[in-house]
């Protein structure tokens, strides 16, 4: 594997970082700012906002734009917008740092997963990809606990500092080591107008829908799971990232398992795993006060809800064949789409005074109106027979690389 793909995982890592390292900070930054924990619980939102923004808007801008010089330019975005937010005086101006990141973040994720697959072998693709992906479980299991357990100690501005830092050296790693690389011309160019037509397709729709609910689901518990650990079940505040580092084990575990079985039973990996999202969350809000049941539920919703991932991305690139830039895309705009709608939900509810509990059963809810959602797309599935198949590559060649190739990896959460 070229290490300029290990460099790009590196990246990837200050990036997951980054984007989910607010959960285990909320307390702090609410005090500081001087705002309720559901308004800094919005700070989640507004980095998936610009999530979904970015990565379609992003994905269709730099078709024609050199890989490697968009690399730079937005990882450079990126570090600024943790720099910002790391000196940000008022919580308007985190905010807005927050959804330049999530641009910068999505364009990242739109250009170097393309570069990622370009600089191997057609048959090394998926393990190029299992190394972007890779760095964002790790940000998981160790970034989001390291920022929690550093904001704690040192300040949550310090976690910002930190990450910037990463930023900085994915930055070194990707001018030193990722070689140039050029948008597909000729007969691989993507052709922006023909694939805006999936839209047109109800089950690209359902797809999207699905994903956006499962999503949501996770994150809205997910985003205020610091303060039911401590508020709720009566954990000490230095629980908090370990128990964050066991939600990231659940989460690595359940991308592995899901990513085996998805591709031969993909409707029954979604049915299974958003059942089982929605049976504990249900559980977790009748016992979020037992401090081992709080902290054994959320490892198993870690795995449960990536356990899920490969099969949603997977079923986007078949109903979204005709796109080949737009299908990745649209799944990530699909699973932000989701972490905005549930950390907001979850602020109404606490807002409402209903308590933490009422977030489970709220994540809950949503992820059971994603198993009706599956139901609808597999009788459609049904009707319409065997799912399209995306790209028919060539017999694997170690001369052959897919830079040849019209390729769209998706991310995998």
């Amino acid at each position: 594997m070229p290490i300029a793909v290990y460099v790009l995982g590196l990246s990837v890592f200050a990036l997951g970082t980054s984007e989910f390292m607010l959960s285990g900070l909320l307390q702090p930054v609410a005090a500081d700012m001087g705002v309720s924990i559901p308004t800094a619980g919005l700070l989640i939102s507004a980095f998936a906002v610009g999530m979904v923004v970015g990565a379609p808007v992003l994905a269709a801008a730099t078709l024609r734009l050199p890989r490697r010089t968009t690399l730079i330019a937005l990882l450079a975005v990126f570090g600024l917008g943790q720099v910002a937010g790391a000196v940000a005086p008022s919580y308007g101006v985190l905010f807005a740092s927050r959804v330049v990141s999530a641009l910068a973040c999505a364009g990242f994720w739109a250009v170097g997963a393309s570069v990622a697959v370009s600089l191997v072998p057609v048959n090394a693709r998926a393990r190029a990809m299992a190394v972007m992906v890779g760095g964002l479980s790790i940000a998981n299991i160790a970034g989001v606990p390291a920022g929690a357990f550093l904001g704690q100690h040192a300040g949550w501005r310090a976690a910002f500092w930190a990450v910037a830092g990463l930023s900085v050296v994915g930055l070194i790693g990707v001018i030193a080591l990722v070689p140039r690389t050029e948008a597909p011309t000729g007969e691989d160019q993507p052709r922006l107008r023909a694939e805006l037509r999936i839209y047109r397709d109800r089950q690209v729709w359902l797809a999207l829908v699905t994903t956006a609910l499962s999503g949501g689901a996770v994150f809205c518990l997910f985003s205020y799971l610091g303060p039911l650990l401590t508020d709720v079940a009566g954990l000490d505040e230095g629980w908090v990232p370990t128990v964050l580092a066991l939600f990231g084990v659940g989460a690595l575990i359940g991308t592995m398992v899901g990513g085996r079985i998805a591709d031969a039973h993909l409707f029954g990996t979604m049915y299974g795993g958003i059942t089982a999202s929605t049976v504990v969350l249900s559980v977790l809000a009748l016992t979020a006060h037992s401090p081992v049941a709080a902290v054994g539920l959320a490892l198993l919703l870690g795995f449960t809800a990536f356990f899920t991932a490969p099969a949603l991305n997977a079923r986007m690139f078949n109903v979204a064949n005709a796109a080949p830039t737009l299908a990745g895309a649209t799944t990530t705009s699909a699973f932000n789409i989701g972490n905005t709608l549930g950390p907001w939900l979850g602020g109404l509810v606490i807002d409402a005074g209903w308590g933490y509990p009422a977030v489970a059963w709220t994540g809950a809810a949503l992820a059971g109106t994603g198993i009706v959602t599956t139901a609808f797309a597999a009788r459609l599935h049904q009707s319409r027979g065997a799912s399209r198949v995306i790209v028919t590559s060539p017999p694997a060649d170690s001369s052959t690389t897919a830079e040849s190739l019209p390729s769209s990896p998706s991310r995998t959460r």
